[in-house]
């Protein structure tokens, strides 16, 4: 009689040594590829790219710029808050998503960052009142926003403080809205079981905290470095 096997036992697929997998993982490598440069990108988007690269400063890919678009029509924003600016990138794409009369607020610590942004939102064809930019500190400009005044928070930001971003988050959200943080998996980093820096622990608690909050519906989505998105109820 063939004996099925039970939960305790430790099933191993049986597959051809080596060559399946390299199929199926440059597969996937592939269509990843092929899923980040799927939505093109225009002109001013590849400016403000060009002046992050020069600043030293990540932006999010392309896959993950789409990704926002989507998420920022989803939920019909019109009120969206950005930490971290940066020079503008993932700021056209939340705009392109947004209704035309939404309004970005962006929150950087870097005033001159934030000039490119300008630039790069006008020469993306958005009118100057679309944006309000704040210079400064994401956790003492956060607190002077309206409670349950925004569709969606867009995290890009330091990562030692994304769970201070979360409560943040939860509190200037309406029901319905979404919060979404970028770079989750840190390059790799947030899965592999070696030592990490302190950054990484805290990514980890905060996929542990939205993925147990009873507050929140959350998603995992595999664009770019990661992004964590979730509803709050």
């Amino acid at each position: 009689m063939r004996r099925f096997p039970t939960a305790t036992d430790t099933v191993t697929p049986r597959q051809p040594r080596g060559h399946k997998e390299r199929v199926i993982t440059g597969n996937r490598l592939t269509s990843w590829a092929f899923a980040d440069a799927f939505v093109a990108e225009e002109e001013a988007l590849r400016w403000a790219r060009d002046r992050a690269r020069e600043a030293g400063l990540r932006s999010v890919s392309p896959g993950t710029g789409a990704a926002l678009r989507v998420l920022a029509a989803t939920v019909d924003a019109k009120a969206v808050a950005e930490i971290g600016t940066g020079t503008g990138v993932s700021g056209i794409h939340l705009l392109h998503g947004m209704r035309p009369d939404g309004v970005l607020t962006t929150v950087d610590p870097e005033p001159d960052h934030q000039q490119f942004a300008r630039q790069a939102f006008r020469a993306a064809g958005f009118a100057s009142n679309r944006a309000r930019f704040i210079p400064g500190h994401a956790l003492d400009v956060l607190p002077r926003l309206a409670d349950a005044g925004y569709d969606l928070v867009f995290c890009d930001g330091d990562r030692l403080e994304c769970l201070d971003y979360l409560a943040e988050s939860l509190r200037l959200l309406r029901p319905g809205g979404l919060v979404a943080f970028e770079g989750v998996f840190a390059s790799g980093r947030t899965v592999d079981s070696n030592p990490q820096p302190t950054e990484v622990i805290r990514l980890r608690e905060l996929l542990r905290t939205v993925r147990e909050s009873s507050e929140l519906v959350p998603s995992l989505l595999p664009v770019g470095d990661g992004l964590l998105c979730a509803v709050k109820r």
